[in-house]
């Protein structure tokens, strides 16, 4: 007997409309639902790919009964909210990074998805990125050793010359900045590579305050961060570091590096995001040979999707959230995946605060 299609809500149609809406149909789910802030974007999205009920009230939303679960692609400060409202209603929830404000939130919605028992996870997706994906295999297979230190560094910018950021952004306080909009997917990379943070000594930065309000086209101040260094050390032993930057001109992107006993494995990447198409390089004592490249077996790019390439990520994302439904369990990356995540953000701006090492409970 074939199980009945998945019925999800969409809460969001920016990121919602480019990848969510687009990910989900595709693994064979229906999207019967999708809400949001404005009316017109949301009906603009329910035309745009057939979805047959608008809403501009998500709790509204959460009262159908033919509504299996949600996808929270909402601004960061909602997300608790709506997180714990959805599980209250008996949906099963995947939430946008970043996860929360704060660690308490996400202890609690971790918490709470735990007492449910429905699926949570939260859409760090570029852990499914075929070159992401391959290093964790390699790492578990022993390529490197035992696993020494972890090096990750982001660097992009401008190619011109300009006075304004072109865009808004949210403030610190509400989940705005370089940190928490990005630094969360590279912790998430650097937790599933080498498992849990002991200890965090960093700060963020914000280079230039100035942001460009595209509703007025004036220049606006933020407190959010465009860049944030810190260094950790590992529960499981060895240390990590993480630098990035948005406004580092000619930056050439990401390169994420991992040390061991008996090798190395890089995989550089062009922009702020992982490629479907990634290299990974690798090397190691006795090979006869330096840094190669290391081909990406089909099984971590089993299809190409071509409309975005963070769909391939996200889809496979979505195959795991199904299966986790199926089975009655929260994969990773799940809500305590994100708690765990949310502390090393907290303590990078508690020790930027003047609290130097700051270690996880």
């Amino acid at each position: 007997m074939t199980a009945a299609p998945l019925k999800v809500g969409i809460i969001g149609v920016g990121f919602g409309s480019t990848v969510h809406i687009p990910g989900f149909f595709s693994e064979g789910a229906q999207v019967v639902a999708v809400c949001a802030r404005r009316k017109e974007r949301a009906e603009k999205a329910a035309t745009d790919f057939g979805i047959p009920n608008v809403f501009i009230d998500y709790q509204e939303m959460l009262q159908m009964k033919d509504l299996d679960a949600v996808s929270i692609v909402s601004p960061p400060p909602l997300h608790y909210e709506m997180s714990m409202a959805a599980l209250a209603a008996g949906k099963h929830v995947l939430c946008e990074k970043p996860f929360a404000l704060d660690q308490y939130q996400a202890k609690e919605m971790a918490d709470t998805a735990a007492r449910t028992g429905l699926t949570a996870m939260v859409a760090h997706e570029f852990r499914y990125a075929p070159g992401r994906a391959y290093v964790k295999e390699l790492i578990r297979q022993g390529y490197v050793g035992k696993l020494q230190s972890v090096h990750i560094y982001l660097f992009r910018g401008p190619t011109e010359q300009r006075t304004r950021v072109p865009n808004r952004g949210a403030t610190a306080a509400e989940g705005g900045g370089f940190l928490w909009g990005l630094g969360s997917h590279y912790i998430d990379a650097l937790r599933d590579w080498a498992g849990d943070v002991a200890r965090v000594c960093g700060g963020a930065f914000v280079q230039d305050p100035n942001r460009l309000d595209p509703a007025t086209g004036q220049t606006v101040m933020t407190d959010a961060d465009d860049a944030f260094s810190f260094v950790a050390t590992l529960a499981s032993g060895g240390w990590a570091s993480m630098s990035a930057s948005s406004q580092a001109p000619f930056g050439p992107g990401a390169l994420l590096q991992v040390y061991g006993t008996e090798g190395t494995l890089h995989t550089p990447q062009p922009g702020v995001n992982p490629p479907s198409d990634a290299k990974v390089l690798g090397a190691r004592f006795g090979e006869g040979q330096g840094l190669h490249e290391l081909p990406v077996p089909q099984q971590f790019r089993p299809f190409v999707d071509p409309r975005d390439d963070r769909l391939l990520a996200f889809r496979l994302l979505v195959r795991e959230f199904r299966q986790g439904i199926a089975e009655g369990i929260s994969p990773s990356p799940s809500f305590y995946d994100g708690y765990r995540c949310q502390q090393v953000l907290d303590a990078v701006r508690s020790s930027m605060k003047g609290d130097g090492w700051v270690t996880l409970a």
